[in-house]
């Protein structure tokens, strides 16, 4: 690998500095109300019972081809579900009161053929103490397919990646369980982790193991018990990819990744120029952030600056906190950024199309 200096180290705080009276207020007049603890905890319980009624339905009702696919379609929309609120906070140790049982959750994910642990160490080591940072930040820089951090390498097809993109985000799950996993364990370019974390030989196992197991049941078991065709049951199982895909790309183009996006390359020291709070607040933002809808839906990503924040809080906080942040953003002149998701695409889609080009605007400097 090319040597890409420290680890970035952020300014260390003053005494004064306003996240402290941020997270004391936080604490004081948001956190005491364990009701909304539970409302994560029924959530993710609710979401879990959905997704096995939805397999539990096509076992037994699947003979039918239309209520199949409609089956195939509700896993898939509330696998991504499980995954962007439910997982996504046990990860972080935020869904129940203990490590254990926030573990326990998180082999979900395993289930649904993916490693839990590489996810969980890729984004909690890499994307969150640096996000948007380039060669550090692996949950924003994944494929060279397409050029989004100014230092990575442009290639003459990227002049089309505004377009393109939007013909493999449909299948970002697929990809995400059948290239990407195995380039984490296996690949050596960019391969972020491996510079922070050492798989454990016991993973290698699970990654195959869950893989297998994953196909197994969503495909043999329906095509042992069904009267349906394989390939009926083949192309119901990657609508519910796309499915999946859809409906979690939202997420994943809304809130670090638009045509105003920062993407600070860190100097050899490491040293940078601002506090982590203040590079959270620059480079993490919100969409649809209150609209009950979209709160249910998407967790801690319509609230993603609440849970850059905060990201030991489960999401059912993140619309009480929210308006804290926002309010001394304002009294500290710092940015807070919230969008309609319609603007939010769009913005993604001006960040691809701008940073194709040889002069692209991005700054690549520290912030």
């Amino acid at each position: 690998m090319d040597d890409i200096g420290q680890k970035p180290k952020f300014l260390r705080a003053g005494k004064d500095d306003f996240f402290k009276k941020l997270a004391k207020e936080v604490h004081e007049t948001v956190l005491k109300n364990k009701k909304l603890q539970y409302k994560n905890i029924a959530k993710a319980l609710g979401l879990l019972f959905l997704f096995f009624i939805s397999y539990s339905c096509i076992l037994a009702f699947g003979n039918n081809t239309v209520l199949l696919f409609s089956m195939y379609i509700i896993m898939g929309f509330t696998m991504i579900l499980i995954f962007v609120n439910s997982f996504h906070d046990a990860s972080h140790g935020a869904l129940f009161p203990t490590k254990k049982q926030n573990r326990t959750f998180c082999y979900v994910i395993d289930f649904f053929g993916t490693n839990s642990e590489i996810w969980i160490q890729r984004h909690l080591l890499l994307h969150h103490p640096y996000p948007n940072i380039q060669n550090w930040d692996c949950d924003i820089k994944q494929t060279d397919v397409i050029h989004i951090f100014p230092n990575s390498p442009l290639y003459k097809f990227h002049k089309y990646q505004h377009i393109y993109i939007w013909l493999l985000y449909p299948f970002y799950t697929l990809i995400w369980l059948y290239i990407r996993d195995f380039k984490d364990f296996f690949g050596s370019k960019n391969n972020y982790l491996k510079r922070v974390y050492t798989i454990p030989p016991v993973e290698y196992i699970k990654l195959f193991v869950s893989k297998a197991f994953n196909l197994f049941h969503m495909l043999i078991i329906p095509y042992w018990i069904l009267e349906q065709s394989f390939g009926t049951i083949f192309l119901a199982w990657i609508v519910m990819h796309l499915t999946s895909s859809l409906f979690g790309v939202v997420a994943l183009v809304s809130t670090h990744a638009d045509e105003s996006a920062h993407f600070p390359l860190p100097p050899l020291d490491g040293k940078m120029e601002v506090t982590w709070i203040e590079h959270q607040l620059m480079v993490t933002k919100d969409f649809n952030a209150g609209d009950p809808v979209f709160d249910f839906l998407y967790g801690g990503f319509t609230h993603h600056v609440a849970h850059h924040l905060f990201p030991t809080i489960g999401h059912t906080y993140y619309p009480k906190i929210t308006p804290i942040i926002r309010k001394y953003a304002k009294e500290n002149q710092l940015p807070y950024t919230c969008r309609p998701v319609l603007k939010a695409i769009r913005s993604h889609y001006l960040l691809l199309k701008n940073s194709s080009k040889t002069d692209s605007i991005f700054d690549t400097s520290e912030l």
